[in-house]
């Protein structure tokens, strides 16, 4: 009498790992997707902290601030809040603030 051995055949497991490989690939583009979202939504963030330094800087100056360097000099902002993390730059103009 044979015993019967418990097991995955090779047919079995190519269709797993099919399977698993198109849900793969289903999910990277929409993580991809909510990665961009993350990113921008940060660096609007990031201009509302340079929008509020502005203010603090008009309170105390009562002046508009030149540009981002002022409000790095008087210590409302370190150098590293001057830009998003995707690059782009914050700039002052007009006593807002702006990614570019």
């Amino acid at each position: 009498m044979k015993k019967k051995e418990d097991g995955f055949t090779l047919l079995e497991m190519v269709i797993v790992v099919s399977i698993i490989a198109v849900l793969f690939l289903l999910t990277v583009p929409n993580i991809q997707k909510v990665l961009s979202v993350v990113n921008e939504k940060g660096c609007d963030a990031q201009v509302k902290v340079v929008d509020s330094a502005i203010l603090q800087y008009r309170l105390e100056y009562d002046e508009n601030p030149g540009s981002i360097a002022d409000l790095i000099n008087a210590g409302y902002l370190t150098s590293a809040q001057s830009a998003c993390k995707d690059g782009r730059n914050i700039t002052v103009s007009n006593g807002q603030a702006s990614a570019g």
